[in-house]
């Protein structure tokens, strides 16, 4: 029996990323640890591995720490940038003709292999140095930017109504946000009670039944197009995909070509620092003052995947008293209020009160898709959501390299200056951001524009 519910493959794929990230970076660092200090982590404390006292020889040791791990981070995301962009835009490009569910398949294939290859370098103790190996080689089967613009475009092929699209994707980033949450929570008890190896098994099962889930389980709705250009040579199929990306932005209209323009530029440069300043906390949180062990790291994660919630519900609320783009700026100016309260937190308590101005953080990423969503054609969503995902994995690519380069250069000057860069860098969607809300208003409503033009166009083709 077939189904069309893409959600448990999302809350599947949400379960294991956010397990494993917070488990890979802690990983990492307690083996840069042990290799530097020459002595482990003890299991139920945090006293010996973080010193906050600068005349402690430990102190200038957990920097050195603080500083190779930053630096193994970048490495790794340099190692899967150019294979991460070309299966991204080739496996989301051509699911318009060959069918969603391809991408989902070979994007969890990979996490898969990713996963049982973390197990088994936990449980043999290979030099941690391989995860690089493993990076680089499952980026050619796309990674979850891929997976997710899979997903987001099989939601929009369901739905009719332009209204719907906004409500059924802020659902979809709802439930994924309580399934990171509880993962979050539990994250530090994983590592605590049952250590690396077997949260790394755990996290393969999962993408395990994830993978089943999607081969068997989940239909795909394109069958009438699967079957096209299958006869295309290689280098034939790369240029209708690249054609197809031309074409995009061609048959658009001078004013939808400019909005989706707009639109495309804000939500890749709100991600793009979004995505780069989020693996900072972790190693902040690590470092001194605040000095933070595993099952606080699993709080402030858990905080953090409140926000999908939260965001969620200000979708919910204010899309009955204002337009869309507000929300936006309501989730971009908030954004930059937490980024600024995390750059002078000192205390474990204030670093739990910057989640508070962080609770919308994902209504942008939400109102944006929406909203991009509109612009283009049923046909394209495909070819949509392939441009998101390969400007977004290359930008996350490049702030990640360049946020972690920031922060391992000043991380013994002012560790925090990270957060204060990256809130000055959010004023970058804001400003795109109004300059398509005064573009909007001199066209009698951006709104309007959005949802207008789509059936009109539609219309003509039939």
């Amino acid at each position: 029996m077939k189904v069309r519910f893409v959600e448990p493959a999302i809350l599947l794929s949400a379960f294991a990323v956010s397990l494993i990230s917070p488990l890979t970076t802690q990983y990492v660092y307690r083996r840069i640890w042990k290799e530097t200090t020459n002595y482990s982590f003890a299991p139920d404390s945090n006293i010996s591995e973080c010193q906050k006292n600068k005349s402690n020889p430990i102190y200038a040791a957990q920097e050195e720490v603080q500083k190779k791990a930053s630096l193994f981070s970048l490495q790794m995301e340099m190692s899967g940038l150019v294979p991460g962009l070309v299966s991204t835009f080739m496996l989301l490009s051509s699911s318009d003709q060959h069918g969603r569910k391809l991408p989902m398949v070979l994007c969890s294939a990979g996490t898969l292999v990713t996963s049982i290859w973390l197990y088994l370098l936990s449980y043999f103790a290979f030099p941690f140095q391989l995860l690089i190996a493993s990076t680089f080689l499952g980026a050619f089967c796309g990674n979850y930017t891929t997976f997710w613009g899979a997903c987001f475009a099989y939601i929009v092929d369901q739905c009719k109504e332009a209204k719907q699209i906004t409500i059924r994707i802020a659902t979809t980033d709802f439930l994924f946000g309580v399934v990171t949450t509880l993962t979050g929570l539990s994250s530090g008890y994983f590592i605590r009670e049952l250590g690396f190896v077997w949260s790394f098994l755990i996290v393969a099962i999962v993408n395990t039944v994830n993978l089943i889930y999607i081969i068997f389980f989940l239909d795909e709705p394109m069958k009438e197009s699967s079957s096209q250009n299958v006869t295309m040579s290689c280098c034939e199929g790369l240029k209708a995909l690249f054609y197809r990306t031309y074409m995009l932005f061609k048959d658009a209209s001078g004013q939808r070509r400019l909005l989706l323009y707009l639109l495309i530029f804000t939500m890749v440069t709100y991600f793009t620092v979004l995505l780069g300043v989020s693996p900072i906390f972790t190693l902040y949180e690590l470092g001194p003052p605040l000095c933070w062990n595993e099952v606080f790291i699993g709080y402030g994660s858990a905080l953090d995947s409140i926000s999908f919630l939260t965001s969620f519900l200000g979708i919910w609320l204010f899309s009955y008293c204002m337009e869309d783009i507000y929300i936006a700026f309501i989730g971009i100016f908030t954004t930059m209020a937490g980024m600024v309260m995390a750059a002078f937190a000192r205390t474990t308590l204030m670093m739990f009160l910057v989640r508070g101005p962080l609770l919308f953080i994902i209504m942008p990423l939400s109102v944006l898709r929406s909203l991009l969503s509109k612009v283009v054609r049923p046909t394209e969503q495909g070819t949509l959501f392939a441009c998101l995902a390969f400007l977004e994995t290359l930008g996350r690519v490049i702030a990640s390299s360049s946020f972690t380069a920031i922060y391992s250069a000043i991380v013994a000057w002012y560790p925090g200056f990270v957060f204060l860069l990256s809130a000055g860098l959010f004023l970058i969607p804001v400003i795109s951001l109004w300059v398509v809300k005064c573009k909007g208003q001199s066209e009698e409503g951006n709104e309007a524009l959005l949802v207008q033009e789509e059936p009109s166009e539609g219309a003509a083709d039939r």
